[in-house]
């Protein structure tokens, strides 16, 4: 027989052989950075990326127009944690078309979607008068280009959608914790001990399983309200079910080896027995299933938002990215449905392939 240590080096051997194995890890771990450094690598680095143009709505990737940016009156002065969770924004941001000096006061012509000509106007929140036209230029204005375009209020779409990954990966990280903190308990408990307390436990895993998820899910999320926290633990207790139904199996079947026996003969305590000789022994499984769940949370949680009942404005989720934008399907303008869907997909398909192939690494047949 293998040790554990030995069986791991035989896994890992053969994960790294696997093709779909390393590419889907190395895509889990692109979005897991993009996630951390969202705020660094996004263009629009405002709290939520919610820096507003209306004028500038549904432009197409790679648009470019001419911005003036003008300072506030805000004393913020940054901090520290910027980085993690954005910056206030402190300035007013005007895109515009041309601009012209008249009677020593700066005019600007300001930017319209249609093409429109729009008259002159002047600039309320900055005295030019004491400003020529080129020191204005040289100090208030600058070219913004958006790469992926923007949505249907003027913001920066790639700025939104690298914002909005840290909303998947979170929400996968928290609903997978939280299910292997019941799954597990419960599933050993059932396994091991048998009896009155495998049947109770099997009655809650069975009521639990016949009602549908994202019903559940819904109902817990109207219980106890819309919100960010809320999707993470009606998610969480939605998929502890699978988790301890496999558990209680590996359990029932673990119990009776030699080395079980070995550990009561000893004097061992239950509680040791099943926390550092039997788990160590039967996670495999769990971890497969655990890719896969970490792959439906997302979706899960991209299906409320797209129901208004996940992540709210404005905090960017690549559900409702795709419930504001689906109209545009049938329009021009599919893109801004299309790339938050993209995303979802790729992120969900590498924790499917990635699961896949730990199924077939962790597999005793092929390891031994």
């Amino acid at each position: 027989m293998l040790s554990n240590a030995s069986t791991g080096n035989l896994t890992l051997q053969k994960l790294r052989k696997s093709f779909w194995g390393v590419l889907s890890f190395c895509v889990i771990a692109f979005f897991i950075f993009i996630a951390l450094f969202a705020y660094v690598l996004a263009p629009d680095s405002s709290r939520y990326a919610n820096q507003m143009h209306i004028s500038i709505h549904s432009q197409p990737p790679g648009f470019v127009v001419d911005m003036i940016e003008i300072p506030t009156s805000s004393t913020y002065s940054g901090s520290i944690w910027d980085w993690w969770n954005g910056s206030e924004s402190v300035n007013t941001e005007i895109p515009f078309t041309t601009l012209k000096e008249s009677n020593g006061t700066i005019l600007y012509q300001p930017y319209d979607v249609d093409n429109q000509v729009l008259p002159f106007q002047t600039l309320d929140l900055i005295n030019t008068e004491e400003l020529s036209l080129s020191r204005f230029r040289e100090n208030y204005t600058s070219q913004k280009t958006f790469l992926l375009g923007t949505d249907k209020y003027g913001r920066d779409l790639l700025s939104r959608i690298l914002i909005g990954a840290r909303v998947s990966i979170s929400i996968g990280f928290v609903a997978v914790f939280i299910s292997l903190l019941i799954g597990i308990p419960l599933g050993a408990i059932a396994g091991y001990y048998g009896g009155k307390t495998d049947a109770a436990i099997m009655w809650l895993i069975n009521v639990t399983w016949s009602i549908p998820t994202l019903l559940m899910v819904i109902a817990i999320s109207i219980a106890l309200g819309k919100g960010f926290l809320t999707v993470f633990i009606a998610v969480g207790l939605t998929m502890w079910v699978e988790i301890a139904r496999v558990v209680r199996g590996q359990m029932i079947v673990a119990k009776e080896y030699q080395y079980v026996t070995a550990a009561r003969a000893l004097g061992f305590t239950n509680l040791r027995i099943i926390a550092r000789h039997i788990l160590p022994n039967i996670l495999a499984p769990v971890i497969v299933i655990s890719a896969a769940n970490f792959a439906a949370a997302i979706l899960i949680e991209a299906g409320l938002s797209f129901l208004g009942l996940g992540a709210q404005p404005p905090i960017p989720s690549w559900g409702s990215m795709i419930k504001d934008h689906y109209q545009y399907i049938i329009l021009d303008k599919a893109y801004l449905a299309i790339v938050p869907g993209v995303a979802i997909m790729l992120l969900v398909m590498a924790f499917m392939l990635l699961g896949n192939s730990l199924r077939d690494a962790l597999d005793v047949k092929t390891t031994s």
